[in-house]
């Protein structure tokens, strides 16, 4: 009997959650039913439930994955050196995050799936422990971004790192939710409108012209 290689299980796997976040992205987590992901994937029941027993464990799956998403955009963007200004960090985490979600989706589709993970966690309780772990571990990383800002001249003492780091954060949430309900967020929009917020202590503190 031919053995089936681990290449072909892990593109079936992948085939399956692409097609259950497709259909989650559309209806729900709650709306959907495992016919509705067996149609969208294009496979049988049995080549399914192989991977996945229920459909619990599949958007169990495809909340972790988007945890990792997220987590490794705002690794990632926290990386660079010299540190990303707020506006250009943010763009950065964005198109990370955004950009190509789920196979063959448009930024909306996984913003609205991004969404529903987070409102998963409400009722989860283990997907409310992974994503206060994750939030956990972005907030550290990105306190040290502040504090880099800080050592550069850029945020006086008085201004805590886990604040700032929090409100960074909670900046990226907020885009991905205006993604979600509008689906018109351009990210070079969002960037400029940043950096028009980051001007205005710089304009308050010039001298007026005469």
């Amino acid at each position: 009997m031919a053995r089936v290689s681990q290449e072909h299980l892990d593109a079936r796997r992948r085939q399956i959650l692409d097609g259950a976040a497709r259909c989650f992205a559309r209806n729900g987590f709650h709306a959907t039913s495992m016919q509705d992901v067996l149609a969208e994937a294009g496979l049988s029941a049995g080549a399914v439930y192989r991977y996945f027993r229920s459909k619990d464990e599949l958007i169990a799956a495809i909340a972790d994955e988007t945890f990792v998403r997220i987590r490794g955009a705002f690794a990632e963007a926290s990386e660079v050196s010299p540190p990303l200004l707020p506006d250009v960090l943010i763009a950065r985490v964005l198109t990370i995050v955004l950009d190509g979600g789920i196979a063959g989706a448009e930024r909306q589709a996984f913003a609205r799936l991004i969404i529903q993970v987070w409102a998963e966690t409400l009722r989860d309780e283990t997907l409310a422990k992974t994503l206060a772990q994750g939030f956990g571990g972005m907030r550290d990383i990105w306190s040290g971004l502040v504090d880099a800002y800080r050592d550069a001249g850029l945020v006086p003492a008085d201004v805590s790192s886990a604040a700032m780091a929090r409100t960074l954060i909670a900046t990226v949430q907020g885009f991905i939710a205006q993604q979600a309900l509008f689906g018109d967020v351009e990210i070079g929009v969002l960037e400029e409108g940043l950096r028009g917020i980051m001007s205005m202590n710089a304009a308050a503190a010039a001298p007026p012209a005469r």
